[in-house]
């Protein structure tokens, strides 16, 4: 999550001045829940209420994500790549709620 954050940060930067404090804001503070959730559930005993809010929110920033590219906010070729973080944040938190699981 953390790589996405830093790849992420410029493409919002370049997203158009009307939509800076609204969809880019909004992906930046979804970003951010998710790494502080993340932070969370790592401390927690009972993991899975956490995991399940953390697989909310990840599906909510594929959402605001894909809106963004959708909107032509963001190239393709670097939804692309956001895209690849997103499939592996999703792969590890699949693997964790399976083991929470057990």
């Amino acid at each position: 999550m953390y790589d996405l954050i830093l790849y992420i940060y410029p493409i919002l930067a370049q997203f158009p001045k009307s939509e800076k404090h609204t969809l880019a804001a909004e992906i930046k503070k979804t970003c951010f829940e998710i790494l502080k959730l993340i932070t969370k559930t790592n401390k927690e005993k009972q993991k899975l209420e956490h995991l399940r809010q953390l697989d909310a929110s990840l599906e909510l920033l594929r959402t605001q994500v894909r809106l963004s590219v959708d909107l032509k906010f963001m190239p393709t070729k670097k939804y692309e790549v956001v895209s690849r973080h997103l499939a592996e944040v999703g792969k590890m938190l699949g693997g964790w709620i399976r083991s929470s699981k057990l």
